[in-house]
């Protein structure tokens, strides 16, 4: 699509993080100045430190990614690889999926989940190009982590391994319904949180469910529109008032990752230059032109080429600058995507 080439590039498989770095501080931290149009190199993430501010606010995601990648298997033994994305109900029976292979299923042909036949789903039909799943009882997160696996994402191209449990999930994590983490906050240890803090740094929590759209690619009707795929955010009383009155005493507020940004910017109201208290879905799509209003700072790692994320981005802060921050990291064999490197641009 014409409307994205400004936002496409090669990126060389080499360079897609596959696996985490040793240890979540260790990944790579380019400084993006926005008023001098300028960026550099810092030795690695733990030394954001020295370019936050004592009051600055860091506002994090404290969505915990659900266990809801699912190996369904038919009564002749043929198994379906699944990701259950949220129910279509209050009921949790109905069940919206990324089903591969459905075209192989008929209508009330059962699967339940390999090695645990005490659960069992029938295959209802799908919507577009996703499948719809009935469970014969009501399924929650603790009945996931039985019988799922936690869902890395598919463009690392391998299968997840016990250390994937613990490094896919933010040091934030709290609140379960994901099926992505919010990528930004993987670089944060409790050691490098607490010497923040020790600095005079306020952390803030959010909460947006992050789902599969993430990983979609954009269509022209989104772009038209300026809509995205509906993720549910919340953001307390206690955050909104804490960052009323840092915002108040001009103080910064730096959002932690795309999913924090989100949530920040559909509950700001720019008349009022306050923060609301929400409970909803959000489909914000932010992109070049768009003035974003509710941060002055924004941690993320380097998306996917012609990505809403890379777009945000973007909106952020103006283009042709985020698009040279991309050339120098490929240029200089930063790591991209999940696990991969970060920027912090202010």
């Amino acid at each position: 699509m014409d409307f994205l080439e400004e936002f496409d590039f090669h990126l060389p498989e080499e360079q897609i993080a596959r696996f985490p770095a040793k240890n979540r501080d260790e990944s790579r931290l380019l400084l993006v100045d926005q008023s001098k149009e300028s960026f550099w190199e810092a030795p690695h993430f733990r030394n954001i430190g020295q370019w936050l501010l004592p009051g600055d606010v860091l506002v994090f995601n404290d969505t915990k990614v659900s266990y809801r990648r699912v190996f369904l298997q038919v009564e002749s033994g043929r198994i379906h690889e699944s990701i259950f994305l949220e129910t279509v109900d209050d009921s949790s029976f109905v069940w919206t999926c990324i089903l591969k292979n459905r075209a192989k299923l008929k209508l009330g042909d059962i699967l339940c989940p390999v090695g645990f036949p005490n659960f069992q789903f029938r295959y209802d039909g799908k919507e577009e190009e996703l499948s719809l799943l009935v469970s014969d009882k009501e399924i929650s997160d603790s009945d996931f982590e039985i019988f799922g696996t936690i869902p890395i994402p598919p463009y690392l191209k391998r299968k997840v391994i016990e250390e994937d449990k613990i490094r896919y999930q933010t040091i934030f994590a709290k609140k379960s319904g994901s099926v992505a983490a919010p990528t930004a906050g993987l670089h944060f240890t409790d050691t490098l949180k607490e010497e923040l803090v020790k600095q005079g740094i306020e952390f803030l929590p959010v909460n947006l469910q992050v789902g599969y759209g993430t990983f979609r690619p954009l269509t022209a009707e989104q772009w038209q529109t300026k809509t995205l795929h509906k993720e549910k955010y919340e953001i307390t009383e206690e955050t909104a008032n804490r960052l009323n009155r840092a915002k108040k005493e001009g103080r910064r507020i730096i959002a932690i990752g795309t999913t924090s940004l989100r949530v920040l910017e559909t509950v700001f109201d720019s008349q009022q230059q306050k923060y609301k208290v929400g409970l909803g879905q959000t489909d914000i799509f932010l992109s070049p032109g768009d003035n974003i209003k509710s941060v002055q700072g924004l941690i993320t790692n380097f998306h996917l080429p012609k990505s809403s994320l890379l777009l945000l981005v973007s909106a952020f802060a103006n283009s042709r600058l985020v698009m040279n921050v991309y050339r120098y990291a490929l240029q200089n064999h930063f790591r991209f995507y999940s696990y991969g490197d970060s920027m912090f641009l202010f």
